[in-house]
């Protein structure tokens, strides 16, 4: 039995249909399908090394090879990251067994059109353009601090 890589499969499908392209609602479905799964793994895998509260980290990364690839990374740490782009960070409450969403940031391209066409975003990306001023201001990167201790 031979098994196929998820990058073989996606390579073998780029070079039959080179102009393969999705929607990106198409992509969204797509990336959602086990997220919320691949987040309670992680929160399960993160309770065996804290014994608090910790921090899940969502990193999203399209392959540099394989357009056609996007891929989610799903980890646990103690402490409270840097904002940073393609990041979604979620703090885990182990007393009360609940997240708190803490951010989301998109690509640097998708950030900064977002920044600079601030009245152009649309109604149901306000969340996400809110997350980017946040960061751009500064205040996002404080938020981390404090929750790390590191500033009162």
């Amino acid at each position: 039995m031979n098994k196929v890589t998820a990058g073989k499969a996606a390579w073998d499908i780029i070079k039959d249909s080179p102009d393969l392209d999705h929607s990106a609602h198409e992509q969204g479905v797509k990336q959602l399908e086990d997220y919320e799964d691949n987040v309670i793994a992680c929160t399960k895998e993160g309770m065996k090394h804290y014994d608090g509260d910790f921090y899940i980290v969502v990193l999203t990364k399209k392959e540099p090879i394989l357009k056609n690839i996007i891929r989610n990374y799903f980890i646990h740490r103690s402490t409270c990251p840097t904002p940073n782009f393609e990041q979604t960070v979620y703090k885990y409450h182990r007393s009360c067994d609940e997240y708190e969403h803490l951010w989301v940031l998109p690509n640097k391209e998708t950030y900064m059109m977002f920044l600079e066409n601030p009245l152009e975003v649309d109604r149901s990306a306000r969340q996400l353009l809110s997350y980017i001023i946040d960061d751009a201001d500064g205040t996002l990167l404080r938020k981390c601090k404090k929750l790390n201790g590191e500033i009162k």
